[in-house]
């Protein structure tokens, strides 16, 4: 009975997988072309209701210590930013546009800025001041991070580890290994499943980035001069193979390509205004 059960129930598990797991087509390939399907395991009801929660404890937090929307100049640029980029959001998702689009400036020193799915966005003030961002870097910024929730990376990064978790944790338990090959499982899972995808979400991300800037009238070039302002606060970054984001010089060139393919939308938009 234990060697039948060795041997059948890791294919009832891979197959109770293969039923919940869903194949995916978050968004359109717009004009960059970035079409790829995506397994998950939950739903985006279920993840954006977590990340709005979330996001609603952050701005509290950031209230209590007074780090909330402290610069009404700031606010003001940012969310005027963003009111030019949303719209363009249509073009890879029909329903992104009407997505209940939040934006607010949290008072850190850190050079950070996020949108949780749903299109909850904060931006860091140290990011603005201590880069000395333009108009068209702060579009590239919230560029890319829009583009994350359009693809609903922390949905894709959730079913993931759901999946990796419970397929280490059974195995283990099945083939009666103890902690240290557990470890080893999860070290191997983790080089396997996350850091490739992460670097191909940041990819994503930076390609769609530069295409919501231009159709939104910001040059998509800015995304380099970002990326440079970036690495020169990065002195000592690990080389690529050992991040889960791209390399500076690899970005860069990246970034470059994109935003040359792109660059025609953006000179249609502003011929327009």
């Amino acid at each position: 009975m234990m060697a039948w059960s060795r041997v059948v129930l890791p294919g009832v598990l891979a197959l109770t997988m293969a039923v919940a797991c869903q194949s995916v087509q978050t968004t359109g390939g717009g004009a960059v072309g970035v079409d790829r399907s995506q397994a998950m395991l939950v739903s985006a009801q279920e993840v954006e209701q977590a990340s709005s929660q979330q996001y609603q404890e952050v701005l509290a937090d950031a209230r209590r210590k007074n780090a909330l929307n402290r610069n009404a100049e700031q606010v003001q640029r940012v969310r005027r930013i963003a009111a030019r980029l949303t719209p363009a959001t249509g073009v890879f998702r029909s329903d992104a546009p009407a997505w209940r689009w939040e934006v607010n400036v949290l008072s850190s020193d850190e050079l950070n800025a996020w949108c949780m799915a749903g299109g909850k966005i904060a931006v860091y003030s140290g990011l603005i001041e201590r880069l000395g961002l333009s108009d068209d870097e702060i579009a590239a910024v919230m560029g890319h991070e829009i583009a994350h929730a359009l693809r609903e990376h922390a949905r894709e990064r959730v079913s993931k580890a759901m999946a990796t978790g419970l397929g280490i944790s059974v195995a283990g338990a099945l083939l009666g290994v103890g902690q240290a090959g557990q470890d080893l499982m999860g070290t191997v899972a983790k080089v396997t499943f996350e850091l490739p995808n992460s670097r191909l979400h940041e990819t994503e991300a930076d390609r769609i980035g530069v295409e919501l800037a231009a159709r939104a009238g910001y040059d998509p070039r800015a995304a380099v001069s970002l990326w440079n302002k970036m690495a020169a606060q990065s002195n000592g970054a690990p080389p690529q193979w050992l991040s889960t984001h791209p390399s500076h010089d690899s970005r860069q060139q990246d970034l470059a390509d994109y935003a040359r393919r792109v660059l025609p939308l953006y000179e249609r938009t502003r011929g327009g205004r």
